[in-house]
């Protein structure tokens, strides 16, 4: 969600300062800040609908999800950012002992808006795929009923799977579970 650019800075220097403010959080990209947006009525329904059906499969599995207060550095692009949701399976990777930055998520779910669907598709999607432990990329439409799977295939490729029925699963083998589409969208007044 990437809106307004702010100064230079280090990665150090930005974790030292978003973890000393508590009213807008950024992320940052190669020394670049980018405030962050809040989210609509839609994208926090739909994060929470992901959440909830996450938790409830894995529960009795050793995988942790987090909404998008947690934080992921992406070392090897010099990036850290705020996925809307995170699942890490086996044990976790923090940056440091502060343990709110993690560095090897197994999945990870973004909600699409208009201002920030270019760069969930390009850029951050680019900056994910260099996560060795990313196996699964999920983008989630708030206008409309649509999911788009992209699997890491066992030879680093990545493959898309689109889903829009309300019927429709969207299988996410990497973690052994799977989100019904009439869940994620439950009480969602989609627009489109």
């Amino acid at each position: 969600m990437s809106v307004a650019r702010q100064p230079r800075l280090s990665f150090e220097d930005w974790l030292a300062s978003e973890r000393a403010t508590t009213d807008q959080r950024s992320e940052y990209v190669a020394g670049e800040v980018f405030a962050m947006a809040g989210g609509t009525e839609e994208h926090n329904l739909i994060v929470l609908n992901v959440g909830a059906e996450l938790r409830s499969q894995l529960k009795d599995r050793p995988c942790r999800v987090y909404p998008s207060d947690m934080k992921v550095r992406i070392a090897a692009n010099d990036v850290a950012a705020y996925p809307d949701v995170m699942v890490i399976c086996g044990e976790r990777q923090f940056f440091d002992d502060r343990r709110d930055v993690v560095t090897n998520p197994t999945l990870i779910v973004e909600v699409l808006s208009d201002s920030t669907e270019a760069d969930d598709r390009g850029d951050k999607f680019r900056h994910y795929r260099s996560i060795e432990s990313l196996r699964a990329y999920l983008l989630l439409s708030q206008s409309r009923m649509q999911a788009e799977l992209f699997p890491r295939q066992p030879d680093g490729t990545w493959s898309l799977s689109s889903y829009q029925d309300p019927s429709d699963s969207i299988p996410l083998h990497v973690i052994e579970a799977e989100l019904a589409l009439a869940e994620v969208y439950d009480k969602v007044e989609l627009t489109r």
